[in-house]
């Protein structure tokens, strides 16, 4: 199963970044997909998700606001939107599939695909 997760790069902060998740094998429509990041010397956690239909879509607290989860169905991709980005948001970004897709986890164990991470790195 191949998930990828790309977009990622080096920002100032303030900045914003669009990160994709796109897959050539799942039909993500019919998938939660979640966001996950970890930073430097941290454990991975679970900000966003997304169900498939009907779709609605979570955050945690501490990035409301701030990112936008979406998913655009002719492209099959899962878009972050990350704006005012902030030097704590440094992480790699990772985004993951799970076949209940009527249900939204911030937590890895409920996830069954994942792609490889996307580096994001905010710094002047």
């Amino acid at each position: 199963v191949q998930l990828q997760a790309s977009g990622g790069g080096l920002v100032q902060p303030g900045g914003s970044l669009r990160l994709s998740c796109a897959s050539s094998d799942l039909n993500l429509y019919s998938y939660a997909v979640g966001w996950f990041r970890q930073a430097p010397g941290k454990g991975r956690e679970g900000i966003s998700c997304i169900t498939g239909r009907p779709m609605s879509t979570h955050y945690i607290d501490s990035v409301k606001g701030r990112f936008t989860i979406s998913r655009d169905d002719a492209k099959n991709t899962v878009y972050l939107q990350i704006d005012s980005l902030k030097p704590e948001d440094t992480a790699v970004y990772y985004c993951a599939a799970d076949r209940a897709q009527h249900l939204c986890s911030f937590f890895e164990q409920g996830y069954d695909y994942w792609g490889k991470g996307t580096l994001v790195t905010v710094s002047s």
